[in-house]
């Protein structure tokens, strides 16, 4: 869902030149912008890794719920994973601009009692290490979904219906999918002052120019 919304803004925004999507599946979407790489083992990005050269942004959107899921299991696809794609993006654009999904909740202390949030912190901290241009951290919360897209999690469609009364009665737990992509765009054009972004930052952020 994550993924298909900040695409979709991506081909939308001016600021954006040339994408390149790596996906595990096709993605279903044609745009002179877009280039596809279809690749099943993302723990093994030798193949391909040549081809991630040459970027000024990556914005990784790929993330698995902790619900029903072996702890193990969890830490090996949330922080290994994205630690060996981060250190392989690494090596071929050192100025790049990192920009990470993680999410409302994240345990940035690493020492709380919820494990998806500690794990979630140890991957926010380690990233801001790696020597990239620069690396920020976006937490979203609850995603009004975009029209259009066909990504939804299911079970949003018994709660958009919430969205409009719910969000100016607690704006920092709300903001639309789009205003995500948006901040993540604007977040690589020009910066900001926090590495961690909130739900409030987010949709301040996204605000801040016409993308």
């Amino acid at each position: 869902m994550v993924g298909e919304g900040v695409l979709h803004e991506c081909l939308l925004s001016p600021y954006i030149s040339s994408i390149l999507a790596i996906n595990r599946k096709p993605c279903g979407v044609t745009h002179p912008k877009l280039r596809e790489i279809i690749h099943a083992d993302f723990f093994d990005l030798a193949p391909i890794e040549t081809q991630m050269a040459g970027y000024d942004a990556c914005f990784y959107c790929l993330g698995v719920s902790s619900v029903g899921m072996n702890a193990d299991k969890y830490f090996q696809i949330t922080y290994t994973l994205t630690m060996n794609f981060a250190q392989t993006l690494l090596k071929y654009n050192k100025a790049m601009t990192f920009c990470y999904v993680s999410g409302a909740g994240t345990d940035g202390t690493e020492k709380g009692r919820i494990r998806w949030a500690r794990v979630k912190g140890m991957v926010e901290n380690e990233l801001m290490k790696l020597p990239f241009n620069a690396v920020f951290n976006f937490r979203p919360a609850f995603m009004l979904p975009t029209k259009g897209l066909n990504n939804a999690l299911p079970y949003y469609k018994y709660v958009v219906w919430l969205y409009p009364v719910m969000r100016p009665l607690f704006p920092n737990y709300f903001h639309t999918l789009k205003e995500l992509g948006l901040a993540m765009i604007n977040c690589a054009v020009m910066g900001y002052d926090k590495n961690v972004l909130e739900a409030k930052d987010i949709v301040g952020l996204a605000n801040k120019t016409r993308v």
